[in-house]
């Protein structure tokens, strides 16, 4: 009988390749199977080791090429053959990520497990905007937010009126489809409908585009210059200081002068 191997739940960070971390890239340098989702950076694959298995399990809006029953499977089935492996993640495995799921799983079936902790793209793609989720004096609490319910449908299970009296600063992650209902709910609750809001497509990336309004106006702005997910929705006065401190995109990185889009 074959020695159980030990899977990895590694977060691979926002986008960018760099912002890994090292043990997170030990794990893929390792790894005898990697199995990576459809918002990890395809670059960080190049490290894995020759003859390594990549399983692509990515899920699209609509379109799963693995559900996730289908996942956990594959991760207990590869440990059991005796191989060590590699689940890789955007972000971070238990921000939205279901590795708390996948865990469990692997804890059920005795499967011996790690989870490697990633950079959140709820902090990460607003720093790369030029936006603190906290500061001493604007903000000095911060929540972050599913926002990809499927609000038509009656599934809306928020407490909109703790989000809006309970924290300075809201990160939406997977909101993009649902921007205008969020704003809406945020205001009806209390949320001043000038209260600034941010929306950033693809942060950490050469193809990072920002945009900024208000409550009231963003759902609009977003129509207008098309921004599309993978985007993370900030809400909060924090979002002033994207003028000042928009470091990423004076340094030359995004890809376009035309992507550079705030009204």
């Amino acid at each position: 009988m074959n020695k159980k191997g030990k899977v990895f739940l590694v977060g691979a960070g926002p986008g960018d390749p760099k912002l890994i971390t090292v043990y997170g890239l030990e794990c893929i340098q390792k790894a005898d199977v990697i199995a990576y989702d459809r918002l990890v950076n395809k670059e960080l694959l190049s490290h894995s080791k020759k003859g390594a298995e990549l399983i692509y399990c990515g899920k699209a809006p609509g379109n799963h090429s693995l559900i996730q029953d289908e996942i956990n499977q594959l991760l207990v089935t590869k440990a059991l053959e005796g191989k060590n492996v590699t689940r890789l993640k955007g972000g971070d495995p238990c921000v939205f990520g279901r590795g708390g799921e996948e865990a469990e799983v692997l804890s059920n079936a005795k499967i011996p497990f790690e989870i490697v902790p990633g950079i959140t793209s709820g902090i990460a793609a607003p720093t790369y905007a030029g936006i603190p989720v906290t500061h001493r004096n604007y903000a000095t609490s911060f929540t972050m937010v599913h926002g990809a319910g499927r609000y038509d449908n009656g599934t809306d299970e928020l407490d909109w009126e703790a989000l809006v009296k309970g924290s300075d600063t809201l990160a939406f992650y997977m909101g993009t489809r649902n921007l205008s209902y969020i704003c809406h709910q945020l205001i009806i609750h209390g949320k001043d409908s000038q209260t600034l809001v941010a929306v950033i497509q693809e942060g950490t990336t050469p193809n990072q585009k920002s945009v900024t309004g208000t409550l009231e106006t963003i759902s609009k702005i977003v129509t207008k210059t098309k921004i599309q997910h993978p985007a993370m929705i900030i809400v909060g006065n924090v979002v002033s200081f994207r003028n000042k401190l928009n470091w990423f995109d004076e340094k030359g990185e995004v890809k376009d002068e035309r992507d550079r889009v705030t009204p």
